[in-house]
């Protein structure tokens, strides 16, 4: 079993921007969602657990080791796949991920061979592997990412919205996968899409302006929340007065009509009903309503 102990992690960078505050966790095997708007710290988080740049303050380990003293360690460990990223023009999809594999660290031909073809064939990418990976299509590159991130079999894998450009059924796949992946080493999921954390994870964080404002079980926090949500049809005039007299989470149109959202221990009028909650309202609930922590 892996453990990545972040203790009290804080960072400020030189235009006094507090990227990240105070941040306390603890991750196992298993897939872990980290939620949050633009801006939250998410990247800053991921970029300091990748020993990319060091905190200010606090302590970070991974199965003991002090990953802020030796940063080299966590590198040794880790896959990463980042939102963005570049290739090598021209460069096959085998012979790009050989090259990364030596860069790796795995010396041994035959090892990165088996690894390499176990890899595309993972991410559905043993028919194209003698294909340019600059040429592939936006979700094809993003396969390629996850097979090099899988490189070195790493015991963290950090992964920022993985499926972004994918169509279902690759959605689907990847997610097949990185559960598959995530019984044997810890694997971070930074995303937008609530419904992945929901499906996926066991354990979530949720973060705003650099600071963790929930964490803990997906299904625990949903449960917390039954019998509060509430949903009406509005008409657009009536979203600033609602916005003033009640806890409204959210707005969506529903056959082109508003219809809100209310977090609220008792039915708010008679054209409220009750809502099943999802994790979502949980989202909302949590950026909107900062006091109503829920841990």
């Amino acid at each position: 079993m892996n453990t990545l102990l972040l203790q009290n992690v804080s960072k400020t960078y030189a235009n006094g921007t507090k990227a990240l505050n105070n941040i306390t966790l603890t991750l196992t095997n298993g897939m872990f969602g980290l939620l949050g708007p633009n801006g939250a710290g998410k990247s800053t988080l991921m970029r300091t657990l990748a020993g990319l740049q060091p905190p200010d303050a606090g302590r970070i380990s991974l199965n003991g080791v002090d990953l802020v003293a030796d940063p080299s360690f966590i590198k040794q460990q880790l896959g990463y796949l980042p939102q963005d990223f570049g290739v090598y023009p021209g460069l096959s999809a085998y012979t790009l991920l050989d090259h990364l594999a030596v860069l790796k660290g795995i010396r041994d031909r035959r090892r990165r061979n088996e690894q390499i073809m176990a890899l595309l064939d993972k991410t559905n990418l043993y028919a194209h592997r003698h294909k340019a990976v600059s040429a592939f299509s936006g979700g094809m590159r993003q396969r390629f990412g996850i097979a090099q991130a899988l490189l070195g079999d790493p015991q963290v894998i950090i992964v920022d919205e993985p499926t972004a450009g994918l169509d279902p059924e690759e959605r689907n796949r990847f997610n097949n996968l990185l559960c598959e992946i995530g019984q044997q080493i810890i694997v971070i999921l930074s995303t937008h899409l609530v419904e992945d954390v929901r499906n996926l994870c066991t354990h979530m964080a949720i973060m705003q302006h650099g600071s963790v404002i929930a964490a803990g079980n997906p299904d625990a926090f949903v449960s917390a929340i039954a019998g509060k949500v509430w949903t009406k049809p509005v008409q657009t005039s009536e979203l600033a007065v609602y916005q003033q007299t009640a806890r409204v989470i959210s707005t969506q149109l529903h056959g082109g009509k508003p219809h809100i959202s209310v977090y609220a221990d008792q039915q708010p009028d008679a054209g409220f009903t009750p809502k099943n909650p999802d994790l979502e309202d949980v989202y909302f609930i949590q950026l909107h309503q900062p006091d109503q922590h829920v841990y």
